[in-house]
């Protein structure tokens, strides 16, 4: 089987970045782009593009929360990824290329 590599790209990250609220909780802060918790190793993170635009509070609850089942905090960053990848189409971030 072969393995795929891991899509890196800083200027993804600087735009999820950009996002001045949190695509969970609505409040304006500085958000960090946090990445999902499956397929990671040796201190891999998943894709830079299967990450979400999140505060503090609710980055830590998605990674540590004890609140929420596994299956739950998959499910919330799932949705976190969508709404960033909206937000991010909202604001021209990303778009569809002209070919």
């Amino acid at each position: 089987m072969l393995k795929q590599q891991v899509y890196r790209n800083k200027k993804w990250l600087d735009a999820v970045k950009s996002i001045e609220f949190c695509v969970l909780c609505g409040c304006y802060c500085q958000t960090q782009p946090a990445h999902r918790n499956e397929g990671k190793g040796m201190a891999m993170k998943t894709d830079d593009c299967a990450c979400a635009a999140l505060c503090n509070q609710c980055h830590y609850q998605i990674d540590n929360g004890k609140e929420l089942t596994r299956e739950e905090r998959r499910i919330l960053l799932d949705k976190a990824i969508v709404l960033t990848v909206i937000q991010l189409a909202r604001c021209g971030k990303i778009g569809v290329m002209k070919a």
